[in-house]
């Protein structure tokens, strides 16, 4: 038969099922890439066809009207191509189909010659490369070994499970089953053939370019990729599925998926090989990321490499999303079988519920003694309006769990409305009166009989040997006391063996204490609504549940506060998508509005600035960290009219934001700067030498008259540290630290540059240096490395650390545009112009502009007369770009959160929730908690000691202590803790078992070891604030690194009034300063 060849020009990112058709496998001839006519950075490649004769009239046919069709743009023709692809109907006449012949899929079958093409290989090291070029040689190998170990597990998949199957006699399984199981891992093996084809001409010639980041951004930045393998996840559930189903009712494919396994030498099984694609770009990731930080700057890779991490990152999240809805999806469908009741299962097949978190968790039932009556595996799912406990029975032979992960079955124990569920720790005050709670089992337990009313619902044993110990601790002070009062002197009986005695219990009360709150740490307690008794009064019943991990417990707690703040008025819905005429459902992560508060009562008073103070709250409980805001404190300036500003300070150490101090200046506020105490090691010398104590973190205030001031971070007393007037004596517009120095951004077009003191934490007035951006106003400064970017007009400078070198380009083409606002994300800086609606991105290392976008608001949301858009605030902040309007309207757009460069890929969300005038500013607040509170199975380490008083701090806020965030130790850190100053004497020879503070463990049987030393008394001190007990300093920032960090983060907003876009009737007074505080998750 004879053969026909033809070349083809195509341009892969074209390759998309309506403008290529499938032939069928009788049909179809071979594809190859002709040698050396790839150009992966276009994306063109030359092919070269190979035809049956009976085949040539039929393509040259078909090309001619696929020509045509293009050349005249028929709509007839382009309509049918779409109703044939979304068919699946091929554009050539096929023979009849067989049992081998695979669904049309519209992609092109490629064939791929390893003999033409062999895999990627790095020739031999050269001499005289540096240890960066050495070290990116080695990413490079790793790089190519990856992915050849990827794509052999790929062909693995195929040749040794789907062709077995396919050609089995007879049949193991049905063609409308293996079909399935495989779905689209034909056409990844694609995708990924091509990239090595490329990646190995790119390894052919690396020792000369060393540039891959373009490679990857050509071979997976395709909406082809992206289809692939969306529709390989999206089934990825449904193939596991028919293989645990497959597994269970026929068992020759059970023995055959067992004797692949002994077969292969690493005996690993389909599942972990069908995983592979969904843990692929996740692996890329991290190798572009090695690549990148071995990348110095001024390569011509790394701009590349920040591009192709954008896109990696931007796939592998679009993916996650899609595996998360697929696997909810598979959860919810899961649950709505298992569900008896007619109700709770239409509720769960409402389109409107959303799983918002499902785990395992082991239910535990306690006995009066503390004993543990039973425990049981539960599953739980949290819902975003109702919380549903379920009984887990799985069901399959035990074998078919080490092949495929096996589903559970479920059996629902209890719902509840989400509302009605409260979350209880161990001595919290309960809102309940009299009523009485029940444990799941049906026991009845009666409250407490502690004078306070409070309801102990932890391990009863822990508590109720807590009250024992507080309770001798009472008898043995007013034994100390009478002992006092004899008359004559006795050895063995005096004051000193009584005063041992109560520092022993105090110790042994402080482990207790301990006892509790790492139970508290891993038992998740919630009171649930019950059935009401025959008198009609409501019961509620508690259940304890033992979470993994103490992260697990703070993602339980905070998910449960977050579920009910989105069920409040205002987040159904909060945001909202106008690219698509709000059809897109705004996702459960979305900021959510906790609350609103209005600022400076005085009404004539205009907000101007707000900043983030982190301080951490020592005495903050876990419960409270998990659910509460950010720690530290907020300040809010205002201008306040032409003679005066004030600034107001709120804490944030609680779910809503409280007004703490407010303080007068002498001049309007124009900028806020928070500013780290020095950390280099030369500050450091002389900071011991000359400096009895730290200057710690300070807050910078710059005002209209040309002052700047330095108050104190540490607490709310705002004392002032510092004041200096600039010698231009010019309007302080903007502040920014960069290492030791202070850039200040005046009226004049100079910035004002200011070194520390010599041996102080402090600025000093006299260093100043002026640098000369422009004529017009220097209206913003941004820290980019060792560098800062002053812009002024519609130019920015690059002013060079000390040396203070600028350079200057150009950012919009008006010079009568000024650069208002600009942020910073990876390798990019977003920046806001005075006048219109757009947003430009630049890279920080070439300033090369790479993207511009139109912030677009429907119409209906503006205020009459409006017309425009105008930027008015711009913030990042967890992986989101926010955007504040002159309109009171506020936009978020979705950035990377990676070293990529932050470009725009998703669609915005414009809040419902918006201010009656400009948004004055955004300020985005983080905090890491507590390493203590992720510690499990030790005594806590920190400040949160006090059993039954967690939120104490919510009211009263003298008992806010505080300390230097990012884990510094306290100023002359030291421990404390309530227990009396004495000096230990002799107490040997006493009958009966020893009391004494030093643990048991550490103790001899010796007759020695009853002589009382000094030492003994040697860890307590008597602390300043003699309810509070405080360590010495934490572990050091290496050990902490190595932790997992749980993060917490809020959004706040400050502008005019407050109103709801939805809801015109909704709104606030429009002269009142409001601040709204947006929450988001908490992330590990």
């Amino acid at each position: 038969m004879e053969s026909h060849f033809c070349a083809v020009k195509m341009k892969l990112c074209e390759m998309n099922p309506l403008s290529v058709a499938m032939v069928s496998t009788e049909q179809r001839g071979t594809l190859r890439v002709c040698p050396g006519a790839a150009d992966p950075q276009t994306g063109i490649y030359l092919f070269s066809f190979s035809f049956a004769d009976s085949f040539c009239s039929l393509l040259s046919s078909y090309v001619q009207q696929l020509m045509k069709a293009a050349r005249n743009g028929t709509k007839d023709g382009l309509e049918k191509t779409k109703i044939a692809m979304m068919r699946k109907v091929s554009f050539l006449s096929k023979k009849d189909c067989t049992d081998d012949t695979e669904e049309d899929s519209g992609y092109l079958d490629v064939t791929v010659s390893e003999i033409k093409h062999p895999p990627p290989q790095l020739s031999p090291m050269p001499e005289g490369l540096s240890s960066q070029q050495v070290v990116r040689r080695h990413i490079l190998g790793s790089i190519i070994q990856s992915e050849r170990s990827y794509l052999d597990s790929l062909k693995r998949i195929l040749l040794e499970y789907k062709k077995p199957l396919m050609e089995a006699e007879p049949r193991i399984l049905s063609l409308r089953k293996i079909q399935p199981i495989f779905y689209r891992l034909k056409e990844i093996l694609q995708c990924h053939s091509m990239f090595q084809i490329a990646l190995a001409s790119r390894v052919a010639e690396w020792d000369h370019t060393e540039k891959i980041g373009d490679l990857f951004v050509a071979s997976f930045s395709k909406s082809m990729v992206l289809d692939v393998y969306s529709d390989y996840v999206n089934n990825f559930t449904n193939a596991m599925a028919l293989i645990k189903k497959a597994c269970m009712s026929k068992p020759a494919f059970l023995e055959f998926l067992k004797k692949k396994q002994a077969a292969s030498t690493d005996r690993i099984t389909l599942y972990g090989l069908m995983v592979k694609p969904i843990q692929r770009f996740p692996q890329f990731i991290l190798l572009l990321q090695d690549m990148l930080k071995n990348t110095p700057v001024g390569h011509q890779d790394r701009l590349p490499l920040q591009l192709a991490l954008t896109e990696l990152e931007t796939l592998a999240e679009k993916l996650n999303e899609q595996k998360r809805l697929a696997e909810q999806l598979a959860e919810i469908q899961q649950l709505t079988r298992s569900v008896s009741d007619r109700n709770l299962s239409k509720q769960l097949n409402s389109d409107q519920k959303q799983l918002i978190l499902s785990e395992t968790l082991i239910e535990t039932v306690f006995g009066e003694k503390g004993q543990v009556l039973k425990s049981k595996e539960r599953k739980v799912f949290l819902l975003n309006d109702m919380l549903v406990c379920a009984n887990i029975n799985v069901k399959g032979p035990p074998d078919i769990s080490s092949l495929v992960p096996i589903g559970p079955k479920y059996a629902v124990k209890w719902s509840a409305p989400l509302l009605q569920v409260q979350v209880v720790e161990v001595g919290q005050e309960t809102p309940q009166h009299k009523d009485s709670i029940y444990q799941q089992s049906g026991s009845k337990r009666l409250s407490s009989t502690n004078s306070q009313g409070k309801l102990f619902l932890g391990p009863p044993r822990l508590y109720q040997e807590l009250q024992e110990l507080q309770h001798d601790l009472s008898v043995v002070e007013e034994v100390t006391l009478l002992v006092g009062t004899m008359q004559g002197s006795y050895q063995n009986l005096n004051t000193t063996v009584g005063q041992d005695w109560c520092m022993a219990l105090q110790r042994l009360i402080r482990i207790k204490e301990d006892e509790i709150q790492c139970a508290n740490k891993c038992r998740l307690r919630l009171m649930v609504p019950g059935k009401p008794d025959k008198s009609g009064r409501p019961v509620s019943f508690t259940v304890v549940f033992s979470t993994p991990s103490p992260i697990s417990k703070i993602s339980w707690v905070n998910r449960l506060h977050l579920a009910k703040i989105a069920l409040r008025e205002e987040n159904l819905p909060g945001w909202v998508c106008v690219e698509d005429d709000e059809k897109t459902k705004p996702p459960f992560w979305c900021p959510l509005l906790a609350c609103r508060l209005p600022v400076f009562t005085p009404k004539m008073q205009d907000l101007k600035a707000g900043l983030y103070n982190p301080v951490h709250c020592s005495l903050l409980g876990f419960s409270a960290a998990s659910t509460s805001l950010p720690q530290g404190y907020l300040w809010v300036a205002s201008g306040g009219g032409d003679s005066h500003g004030q600034v107001e300070i709120f804490s944030l150490n609680r779910p809503t934001p409280r007004s703490v101090k407010s303080f007068s200046l002498g001049s309007p506020v124009v900028c806020l700067e928070y500013i780290t105490e020095p950390s280099t090691d030369e500050e450091l010398e002389t900071q011991t030498s000359e400096v009895p104590s730290k200057i710690g973190n300070t807050i910078c205030v710059g005002l209209l008259d040309g002052n700047i001031l330095v108050y104190g971070s540490v607490d709310t007393a705002a004392q002032c540290l510092l004041t200096f007037c600039n010698p231009e004596g010019c309007p302080v517009l903007c502040l920014k630290q960069s290492a030791n120095f202070l850039f200040a951004g005046l009226s004049n077009g100079k910035v004002a540059v200011y070194n520390r003191k010599s041996g102080e934490g402090l600025w000093d007035p006299d260093s100043c240096r002026h640098v000369v951006i422009g004529c017009a106003p220097v209206l913003k400064l941004l820290q980019i490395d060792e560098c800062v970017w002053a812009s002024c007009a519609n130019q920015v400078s690059v002013i060079e650390g000390s040396s203070l070198r600028t350079q200057s380009f150009e950012v919009h083409p008006d010079p009568m545009v000024s650069v208002t606002h600009m942020v910073r994300a990876g390798g990019g800086v977003w920046m806001a112009f005075s006048e219109g609606s757009s947003l430009r991105l630049f890279h920080t290392e070439t300033l090369e502009h790479l993207q511009e976008i139109n912030i677009s608001t429907p119409s209906a949301y503006l205020s009459p007369g409006q017309k425009t858009v105008c930027v008015t605030s711009l913030l990042i902040c967890q992986g989101l770009l926010w955007v504040g309007t002159a309109q009171g309207i506020i936009v978020t757009l979705p950035v990377p959160r990676l070293e990529g460069i932050p470009k725009i890929t998703g669609k915005g969300m414009t809040s419902l929730n918006a201010h009656n005038g400009p948004v004055e500013f955004l300020v985005a607040t983080s905090s890491i908690l507590s390493q203590d509170f992720l510690k499990r199975d030790t005594p806590m380490e920190g400040g949160d000691s006090r059993s039954g008083t967690e939120d104490k701090e919510a009211t009263n806020s003298s008992q806010e202590s505080l300390q230097q965030v990012d884990g510094s130790p306290p100023v002359e850190a030291k421990a404390k803790g309530v227990l009396l100053q004495y000096h230990l004497r002799s107490t040997s020879q006493l009958p009966g078992k020893l009391l004494t503070a030093r643990p048991e463990e550490t103790s001899d049987s010796t007759q020695d070891s009853l002589e009382h030393t000094l030492e003994d008394g040697s860890i307590y001190e008597l602390s300043d604030d003699p309810e509070v007990w405080v360590k010495g300093p934490g572990p050091s920032s290496k050990e902490a690194a190595r932790r997992e960090k749980v993060t917490s983060a809020a959004v706040i907003s400050g502008g005019k009034g407050f109103r709801r876009l939805a809801n015109s009737s909704n709104s606030s007074d429009s002269s009142e300063n409001m601040l709204m505080v947006w929450q988001l998750p908490i992330t590990v």
